[in-house]
């Protein structure tokens, strides 16, 4: 008679039971749900301080200096490039070309190979004066790189321009043609080598920059860190005096000028004069 009663009382115990640990459940997901969302938006503002934190501080250690404007280039310039051949440029290509093959005589002439030799004891070699000449040619190629695509285009003939008078030296230096092929493709790869090392050289600190000339420069055959500290202020000052040339007169002239090698202030930059050209880019 009492059975019925008390297995009624059981089975309400067991579902208020079940009921409280269900809420007990749903309290306790909601209480996890409301903390991750709390901590996420904790995580996010502490982010936000401190990418805004880490942004201001870039904005004031980097120099204020006017940058050039990228130059807007339609689809169909896109795709004739990407086709392999030039679009219409600003400027007449065969001004472009002369200049750049002004620009190299430049690299080549207006330096003083024997100083180098003697203040870096370099060997009097073709390679030694290759070494030489490619610094001043990756100098010229970043300052033209900044001109947008006709400064581009110009370093493609500076790079032409080179290539070609090396091979003409070896041929006047009486090298067989078998060696002469070697030593181009060594010359090569050591070309593209130097432009990435003094790329990151450039936009580096001074240390980087020394690692960059001791590795091809120097061959990895530099004691005397004299020696490193003449080049790295020379790297520097020129790409200082490159930069403050006018684009346009670049463009047309490819007249540069270097600083010596060895000078009493050489922090001071030189007052550049306006080269002169008529219609023809001559």
């Amino acid at each position: 008679m009492y059975r019925r009663p008390l297995q009624v009382a059981a089975r309400c115990a067991m579902r208020a039971a079940a009921s409280r640990g269900a809420c007990a459940k749903l309290l306790e997901q909601d209480w996890c749900l409301r903390a991750s969302v709390a901590g996420q938006l904790s995580r996010s503002s502490c982010l936000t301080q401190i990418r805004a934190l880490h942004i201001s501080t870039q904005l004031r250690s980097v120099k204020e200096t006017p940058q050039h404007s990228q130059e807007e280039v339609g689809a169909f310039t896109k795709f004739i490039e990407a086709m392999g051949f030039t679009a219409p440029l600003k400027y007449n290509k065969w001004k472009i070309k002369i200049a750049a093959l002004r620009m190299y005589t430049c690299c080549v002439e207006r330096i003083n190979y024997d100083e180098f030799f003697d203040k870096c004891f370099l060997p009097d070699t073709l390679n030694s004066w290759f070494l030489i000449a490619q610094l001043h040619v990756w100098m010229c190629l970043v300052r033209m790189r900044q001109e947008g695509r006709e400064g581009k285009f110009m370093c493609r003939y500076i790079v032409h321009s080179m290539w070609e008078d090396v091979e003409q030296r070896s041929k006047i230096m009486g090298i067989d043609a078998i060696h002469r092929k070697e030593a181009m493709k060594a010359m090569t790869e050591t070309f593209y080598a130097a432009i990435f090392g003094y790329d990151e050289g450039i936009l580096s600190d001074d240390c980087v920059l020394a690692a960059a000339l001791w590795r091809n420069l120097f061959n990895c055959q530099c004691d005397d860190p004299q020696q490193l500290e003449l080049m790295v202020e020379y790297v520097r000052k020129q790409m200082q005096f490159i930069d403050s040339l006018d684009g346009e007169d670049l463009l047309l002239t490819g007249e540069v000028k270097w600083r010596p090698l060895v000078e009493e202030n050489a922090q001071s930059i030189l007052k550049v004069v306006s080269p002169t050209y008529n219609d023809t880019g001559l």
